[in-house]
C-alpha cells in the first residue's frame, strides 16, 4: 500500500464529529501497518484564500505527477475538498490518486456556486469516501459519483451508572444546528418533575448563539438544574457521561452523529430528530422488533425546526420518560443491547484501506 497523505481543515478547533473520525481513522490506519502523513490546512475552510487553496494543491502535487513527493495516495477531508475544486481537478490531470472523505454534503441552503463547487470536486477525485449512508444518498440525489461508505466505530466504555434524579446530557458544541435552544425551551416546560442536565459542547464555535442559550437557561429559571459544562474531554467527559441516564441530539441536520454511537456504548439511550443522519447512529446495532421493524434504543422524533410544536413535542416524549419507569426501563435495556453489537474503528480502517486498495 502506498503512503497516504491526509490533507484536514485546520480552522475546527473545537472537538466535531468530522475530526474525532479522522483522528480514530489516522490511528486505526497507521495500527494496521499504514503510513499516514496528516497535514492541518490553515484556511477558513471551505472559503480558504488562494494562497491556503495553492497549498493544497502543492500538497496534492496538481502541479506535477509525483512533485517531489513519491507515489502516495491523498485523502482530503470534505470541508477542504469543497473549497478546493480547481486543485482537485489539476491533481485529476496531473495523474495523482485523490479520494475526498465527506463527513457532510454541503446543504442545499449554501447557494449554487457551493454546490458547483462540491459536484467539481466529487467528480474530479479518485473515489468519494461517505461517513455515513445518509451522506452517500444525497450525493446520489444530486447525481453525483456513487459514494462509498465507511462508517464510524466506537470506542469501547464503561457502562454508565445514571444518577437520582435521572440526569440528561446533550454533547454537542452550541451551535444553531444542534438546536440546543429548542432543549431548552423543552426542558423549561417539565420543571415540575425532577431532572438535572448538562450541556457538553465549545461555547466558542459560535459565541453568539453560545450566549442566546445561556440567556434562555437563566430566563426560564433553569440556572440551578442545566448546567453548561463547555467542551470535556478524557476522564472529565467520562465522568459526564457515567452519571448521565439519557442523551440528546436535536440537531437540525446530522450527516450521523457519532454522539450517538458514544452514548450508546455507554448503554444510554438516545432521543434524536428523524430525518436526519442521526437516525442512522441510533439503528447502528440492527435490533429488530418482533413485526421485524427496527428496534431503536431511544427514540427518533419528527421535530419540526420552528414555532411551538417542537419544544412541546419533546417535553411531552421527555415527561412520558421521566413519570413511566416501563419506559426508561425499555429504553435503557435496548441500549444495553445494541452496546454489545457497535463496531470498533479497526473495522473502519480496514474498510477504508480496502476501498483505497481498489484502485492501486
Amino acid at each position: 500500500m502506498c503512503p497516504i497523505r491526509m490533507l484536514v481543515p485546520g480552522n475546527i478547533r473545537y472537538s466535531s464529529g468530522g475530526n474525532v473520525y479522522n483522528m480514530r481513522l489516522v490511528a486505526g490506519l497507521r495500527a494496521l501497518g499504514a503510513r499516514v502523513d496528516v497535514h492541518d490546512v490553515e484556511g477558513q475552510w471551505p472559503s480558504a484564500s488562494a494562497k491556503e487553496r495553492r497549498r493544497v494543491g502543492t500538497l496534492l502535487g496538481a502541479s506535477e505527477p509525483d512533485a517531489g513527493y513519491g507515489r502516495t495516495v491523498g485523502v482530503v477531508d470534505g470541508l477542504v475538498a469543497v473549497g478546493a475544486p480547481d486543485e482537485l481537478e489539476l491533481a485529476a490531470k496531473a495523474g495523482q490518486e485523490t479520494w475526498v472523505l465527506l463527513h457532510m454534503p454541503v446543504p442545499e441552503s449554501s447557494g449554487r456556486a457551493a454546490l458547483e463547487n462540491e459536484a467539481r470536486a466529487l467528480r474530479a477525485a479518485t473515489g468519494v469516501i461517505c461517513t455515513s449512508n445518509s451522506a452517500a444518498s444525497i450525493l446520489t440525489k444530486r447525481g453525483l459519483p456513487e459514494a462509498r461508505v465507511a462508517l464510524p466505530g466506537v470506542e469501547p466504555a464503561a457502562q454508565a451508572a445514571g444518577s437520582t434524579p435521572p440526569h440528561l446530557a446533550i454533547v454537542a458544541a452550541l451551535l444553531p444546528n444542534k438546536d440546543q435552544m429548542l432543549a431548552v425551551e423543552a426542558l423549561a416546560q417539565i420543571q415540575d418533575l425532577e431532572w438535572t442536565a448538562s450541556f457538553v459542547g465549545s461555547d466558542q464555535a459560535d459565541a453568539g448563539y453560545a450566549g442566546e442559550i445561556e440567556a434562555a437557561i437563566t430566563a426560564n429559571g433553569l440556572q440551578d438544574r442545566i448546567r453548561l459544562a463547555g467542551e470535556l474531554t478524557g476522564e472529565m467527559l467520562e465522568d459526564e457521561w457515567v452519571r448521565t441516564d439519557l442523551s440528546l441530539l436535536p440537531s437540525r441536520a446530522e450527516a450521523f452523529g457519532m454522539v450517538v454511537t458514544e452514548s450508546l456504548a455507554h448503554g444510554i439511550p438516545v432521543v434524536v430528530r428523524d430525518g436526519t443522519g442521526a437516525v442512522e447512529a441510533l439503528g447502528m446495532a440492527g435490533l429488530t422488533a418482533a413485526d421485524g421493524g427496527p428496534r431503536l434504543p431511544g427514540a427518533a422524533l419528527p421535530l419540526p425546526a420552528g414555532g411551538q410544536e417542537g419544544p412541546g413535542l419533546l417535553a411531552g416524549v421527555l415527561r412520558r420518560w421521566l413519570e413511566d419507569p416501563a419506559v426508561r426501563e425499555t429504553w435503557r435495556a435496548t441500549a444495553l443491547e445494541a452496546r454489545m453489537g457497535l463496531p470498533d474503528w479497526t473495522s473502519t480502517a480496514q474498510g477504508v484501506l480496502a476501498l483505497l486498495a481498489e484502485q492501486a
